[in-house]
């Protein structure tokens, strides 16, 4: 395990607003997570889309081949991990994870080297990370890479699972909450509900996904936060208000 404490808070980072062309089309919330244990740690998952589409989104876009899949609708400064914790009074965190390494999902990656990261093995074994279909620009930064495999603990109460179909190391999360209950964080091992209907169409494995989002749906739970619902994502607390 990487934690002492067990979760005391889990407040949704909001990363900006991001237009799929589809089908179907659709406006998704770019999101990431903030997790606060009674030991004071604290713990970030995913950290959205690189910098430059803050500084200008069309310019990166254009730059990183996106447009052909969408468009960043509203991103700025304020949608940045920095600024977001910046919200919560955090302004450092002690362990990092990354859920997958898509583009809308790495943009932090470089920040803060001294401070580990787990990811899973399958992903952190390619050559390089995912990024997106228009290239693959990064190699893999230096730091400290706590490679996970299969379904383990972060710390008490919270766990990480195995769910390889959106992405070859999609990991997903169950966070447990003295008030809100049980929490699964699907990231985009289920963007959507309506994924699971579709059959994971265009995903890096259909089969896969699609075992691994009917698993983690039949897991006992209070709350499911999907990686990229529309609808849900108007619903979601997002920082500075949090799940306790």
């Amino acid at each position: 395990m990487f934690l002492k404490g067990r979760p005391l808070s889990l407040t949704v980072l909001d990363y900006g607003l991001f237009r799929v062309h589809g089908p179907p089309a659709r406006d998704i919330g770019l999101m990431g997570a903030l997790i606060v244990t009674d030991a004071g740690e604290r713990v970030l998952v995913d950290s959205g889309l690189p910098a430059k589409y803050a500084a200008d989104p069309f310019a990166a876009g254009e730059e990183d081949a996106l447009h052909s899949f969408g468009q960043v609708l509203e991103i700025g400064a304020h949608n940045l991990p920095g600024a977001q914790m910046a919200l919560c009074g955090v302004n450092e965190v002690d362990l990092m994870i990354q859920s997958h390494t898509h583009i809308d999902h790495i943009g932090g990656m470089f920040a803060d080297p001294h401070v580990p990261m787990v990811v899973s093995s399958a992903e952190r074994k390619l050559p390089k990370p995912l990024y997106w279909t228009g290239g693959q620009p990064w190699d893999w930064p230096e730091r400290t890479y706590c490679c996970v495999e299969g379904d383990g603990q972060i710390g008490p109460g919270f766990a990480y699972l195995s769910c390889p179909g959106h992405a070859p190391g999609q990991l997903a999360f169950v966070i447990d909450l003295q008030e809100t209950g049980r929490v699964i964080w699907t990231s985009d091992a289920i963007s959507r509900p309506s994924e699971v209907s579709q059959g994971f169409a265009g995903s890096w494995d259909e089969e896969q996904a699609l075992f691994h989002a009917k698993r983690l749906l039949t897991m006992e739970h209070d709350l499911v936060i999907y990686g990229h619902c529309p609808q849900q994502w108007k619903t979601l607390r997002k920082a500075p208000d949090y799940y306790s």
